[in-house]
């Protein structure tokens, strides 16, 4: 995340860093001493790419999003005067690899509707040939019956205002009711809504894709508590994590069950492994919206995770005993909605340990539930048939549940 140093460069005499400490990230210039020479980068432009600094110009490269557009990532140069230029032409999602010499880079470009396209440019953004464009893939999907794929905002009952994207059926009809899978991951500076060719739970909203063509409306929106607006939406969750990215799900929920073409009785919610753990908080957050919900590699209780992530938002649990006693564990009682857990035994990240004392909190308090362990497959469950394997669970269970 931008909030720590990941981007502290040295040059001689001189060496550059960002910092949010005026309540967005930006690059600011400093000489050996620690003295300050600039802010090279301010205003309303995120940065979250450092890319360099060129010593002949006093320029500085680097990619950002407006504070008011997460979901859009753009290439820029900020000269010694201080003037910023955009140099990507492509709105959507933009990195960038430089030459060392600062002179030329590699742009590597996607939208939620392009794949990823790479062209080599010059240092003032003018394309000087296509590298790669990935134009059999756009052939071969041209080829799959895809739905429409459209970002959307609303603002929640706590005035909250919140970014989401929705994919519908190719064959939507809007005097329908449809049931909605919901998908969020939720955690501490992620975005999952960009107009990127990497959105969605397995990139290019492919499996969102496929829900659709079963009959599903799939929705993803980022909660409070994730990047590209800022410190103070980010940072808001500090200290109780899945307490407000609970409500934004559920306020997501209510949203959607508001709209014409929603059934709100056949809402669902999924996510793996920080999401997983948000789907367990936003089905028991107390107001009864989702059906059905799948949990994957779920942590169920922050002092079964690591120090170096956990006490870093929650401090430690003598210092935050509140923010540690609430949890997927402890409101199990108030789950509500048909749910799976799926979870890797030899998980060596959210250790098995998370699953298995939710479930014995979820036998005590009778609240009935599926689990599918996956028999020695890490964090990741792959290997084999395994992924396919996790995926049609997963369908089947929505569509069991909520057809």
């Amino acid at each position: 995340s931008e909030n720590v140093f990941k981007n502290l460069v040295f040059y001689p005499n001189r060496f550059v860093l960002t910092s949010e400490r005026d309540g967005y990230n930006h690059l600011y210039l400093y000489d050996l001493n620690g003295s300050l020479i600039k802010k090279a980068v301010g205003g309303q432009l995120i940065v979250k790419s450092f890319y360099g600094y060129d010593t002949a110009d006093g320029s500085f490269y680097f990619s950002a999003n407006p504070a008011d557009d997460p979901m859009h990532t753009a290439i820029y140069r900020s000269d010694s005067k201080g003037k910023i230029e955009k140099l990507s032409a492509e709105e959507g999602d933009n990195s960038a690899i430089f030459s060392k010499n600062m002179k030329y880079y590699m742009n590597v470009y996607s939208n939620i509707r392009t794949p990823y396209v790479t062209t080599l440019c010059n240092r003032n953004g003018k394309t000087l040939k296509v590298l790669e464009d990935n134009q059999a893939l756009v052939a071969k999907l041209n080829g799959q019956n895809l739905g429409t794929r459209e970002f959307f905002q609303f603002t929640t009952g706590e005035g909250i205002q919140l970014n989401g994207y929705m994919v519908k059926p190719a064959d939507f009809n809007p005097g329908k009711k449809y049931p909605v899978v919901m998908f969020q991951y939720s955690g501490p500076g992620s975005q999952q809504v960009l107009d990127s060719w990497g959105t969605g739970s397995m990139g290019g909203t492919l499996y969102e894709q496929y829900l659709a063509q079963q009959g599903f409306i799939c929705v993803c929106v980022d909660g409070r508590g994730t990047g590209g607006r800022g410190a103070e939406f980010e940072k808001c969750t500090y200290l109780n994590l899945g307490y407000l990215e609970a409500k934004d799900q559920v306020e997501t929920a209510l949203y959607l069950g508001t709209l014409p073409y929603v059934d709100a009785s056949r809402i669902g919610i999924w996510g793996w492994s920080y999401g997983g753990f948000n789907t367990l908080m936003s089905m028991s957050e107390g107001r009864p919206v989702f059906a059905a919900g799948v949990a994957v590699a779920p942590p169920t209780c922050w002092r079964y995770y690591d120090t170096v992530y956990t006490e870093r938002f929650m401090r430690t649990p003598k210092e935050n005993a509140a923010g540690y006693a609430r949890g997927p564990i402890s409101q199990a009682d108030k789950l509500h909605g048909k749910l799976l857990i799926c979870h890797g035994t030899a998980d060596d990240n959210v250790h098995f340990r998370n699953s298995m004392e939710y479930a014995e909190a979820l036998v005590q308090a009778g609240k009935p539930f599926m689990m599918l362990p996956y028999n020695n497959r890490n964090h990741n469950i792959t290997g084999g048939n395994t992924r396919n394997h996790l995926y049609t669970s997963i369908t089947n269970f929505f569509i069991e549940n909520m057809k």
